[in-house]
């Protein structure tokens, strides 16, 4: 038997401060270095820099969060209701959907312009032809839904082998 571990005594730093010395060296690093990229920024065209995350903040929220809380909820309902109106029942694939949408999702965000081909100094820029972004992001989303549904289909075949057990238990125990 082991004898009971003593919980080790805390510095009055980390008593004051929550936690160690090198966690506020770490955060103090990145303050100054998001201070440094956001003064870089707005080196250039400081209102327009302004504008573009104004409205980035009221797409995401006025356009974007309705649009994916909609669609969110179509998939809930298209997943099937529970056994009573209010009740709510755990949908066991309703995150294989999520996921991938979600990732699906960021690609396009990030990648919108090229992958719509509405960049046309791209190749001239970078020597790389700029008509694959579409049917690859297409073949990435593909393939993360394909991969989301095999984790699902392993996910309920191990659930269903695993509440068939004490089944066939209890069957050979009772011959």
């Amino acid at each position: 038997m082991k004898p009971p571990t003593t919980a080790p005594a805390t510095t009055p730093f980390r008593h004051h401060y929550g936690a160690a010395p090198l966690h506020l060296l770490l955060v103090l690093a990145s303050f100054a270095l998001t201070c440094y990229a956001g003064l870089r920024l707005l080196e250039g065209d400081t209102l327009g820099v302004a504008m573009w995350f104004v409205g980035a903040a009221l797409l995401h929220d006025l356009v974007l969060l309705p649009l994916y809380a909609l669609t969110d909820l179509a998939v809930q309902r298209l997943l099937g209701h529970g056994a009573k109106q209010g009740a709510r029942t755990p949908r066991v694939g309703i995150n294989h959907i999520r996921v991938p949408a979600f990732v699906s999702g960021v690609l396009l965000l990030v990648y919108w312009p090229l992958i719509l081909g509405q960049v046309g100094h791209y190749t001239i820029s970078t020597g790389l032809p700029a008509d694959v972004f579409l049917s690859r992001w297409l073949l990435i989303t593909a393939c993360l839904f394909t991969a989301s549904a095999a984790v699902l289909a392993v996910r309920m075949w191990n659930r269903g082998r695993n509440t068939r057990k004490p089944r066939a238990r209890a069957r050979g125990d009772a011959g």
